[in-house]
């Protein structure tokens, strides 16, 4: 269930909502056996200007270094990205992330530095360029300008739901349009963005500020998503701004550019809760506000140690309201702040109670507890008390098919 922001309208489209985008995708075979979409293209009609950001994982997938190397001029025009095989810790694996764009560039006849490449999957198992080969005609054949959800269902790898959005909003009296789709569902602690992220939009904006805009909307969704505590070595999360929604270029740190972050916010968020939502073998969604903290990192740091807890998480899973476990994260959360006018509740679609107040656990119901614990969706309130500064997390329960999906993964 998606959260809708004032002032930006949630739409249909996808990547392709914005003015000059295509996308497609088709199943190529890239991990044996596999008859499911997993080679998407994304493509704009001009270059565009472009950002990333990337994982912090030393052990970084093929397709992120060249990535980084064709985006060095801060322009793009197109995505290709597989699912199937992450390309990572190949011998081989640079090659074949620049044989994939070079087909790409060859078929779409632009420039293969022009190409961002992503791939997702096994790590450690050698991908062969025959299947994406094979299937470059077929490829370029199924770009449409609603082919938003071909491209979507083609990355997904563990995942049991699509992860697509759009939103319309004005700048400058012109009317603008973001799109996304991301994939994850496990080996999920981001430390940049999410495992793999592609978004478009057809706002004029200068290259620099579309890199700051991304870091910083990254740092307060993607980067507070915790499913099991593993930072890939894939995650990728980039945008393409065409420019073609006509509105003066953005080119200051000004009104038009909080709209675009806004925008770019309720995108992301969005994105970043859906993944939480989705990790693998969830029942719930895991989500961590805090209030009322003397600064933004305590706030962010305390949030994101409460969704990360596995102790909290198996608890959720059972709806056992054994809140012990939500003050310990609290507790051992690194950072200077006082937990002497501490509250915290648990809210859900069937009301809220209170579990602490006043430096001590409150008189619990816990039938009460039990009953708010047994929604699909759960949020623990900590309000500090001691500030202004407030920061948002999102993670899932803890349940025995992550541990048979992660078990059975390679099979």
């Amino acid at each position: 269930m998606f959260v809708e922001f004032e002032d930006y309208k949630m739409i249909e489209g996808g990547i392709c909502a914005p003015k000059g985008f295509k996308a497609g995708g088709v199943a190529a075979g890239i991990k044996a056996g596999s008859t499911k979409r997993d080679l998407a293209l994304i493509v704009c009609e001009k270059k565009c200007a472009a950002a990333a950001v990337y994982t912090q994982n030393k052990v970084k997938g093929a397709p992120i270094t060249v990535t980084q190397q064709h985006l060095k001029d801060g322009m793009a025009q197109a995505v290709i990205v597989n699912s199937g095989n992450a390309n990572t810790c190949n011998p081989n694996g640079i090659e074949m992330a620049e044989q994939m764009c070079e087909l790409a560039a060859q078929a779409l006849d632009i420039d293969k530095n022009d190409v961002i490449v992503g791939s997702t999957g096994v790590i450690g198992q050698t991908l062969s360029i025959d299947p994406i080969q094979a299937k470059m005609g077929e490829l370029t054949a199924s770009l449409s300008e609603q082919g938003s959800p071909l491209a979507c269902e083609a990355i997904m790898t563990t995942d049991t739901r699509k992860k697509e959005i759009a939103v319309r909003f004005m700048i400058d009296g012109k009317l603008c349009y973001i799109g996304g789709i991301s994939k994850g569902s496990g080996m999920i602690n981001p430390n940049m963005a999410t495992m793999l992220c592609f978004i478009t939009t057809d706002v004029n904006i200068r290259q620099e500020l579309l890199q700051k805009a991304l870091k910083r909307v990254a740092d307060i969704t993607y980067n507070m998503v915790c499913v099991d505590g593993d930072t890939s070595t894939n995650d990728t999360a980039c945008i393409m701004a065409s420019g073609l929604a006509g509105n003066r270029e953005i080119t200051a740190e000004d009104k038009d550019y909080e709209e675009f972050i806004n925008a770019l916010y309720a995108v992301m968020m969005n994105l970043a809760r859906e993944t939480a939502r989705d990790g693998e073998g969830a029942t719930k969604l895991i989500e961590c506000a805090v209030k009322g903290a003397p600064d933004e990192d305590i706030a962010k740091r305390i949030a994101k140690s409460v969704i990360s807890s596995d102790l909290v998480k198996a608890a959720m899973f059972a709806a056992d309201a054994n809140c012990g476990r939500i003050f310990c994260a609290i507790g051992y959360t690194e950072g200077d702040f006082s937990i002497d006018d501490m509250e915290v509740t648990l809210l859900s679609e069937k009301g809220s109670i209170r579990v602490y107040e006043n430096g001590a656990v409150s008189d619990v119901d816990d039938d009460r507890a039990h009953e708010i614990l047994t929604a699909d969706e759960i949020t623990v309130l900590v309000d500090l008390h001691s500030g202004l500064h407030k920061a948002a997390a999102w993670g899932c329960d803890l349940t025995y098919d992550y541990v048979k999906i992660n078990a059975e993964y390679r099979s």
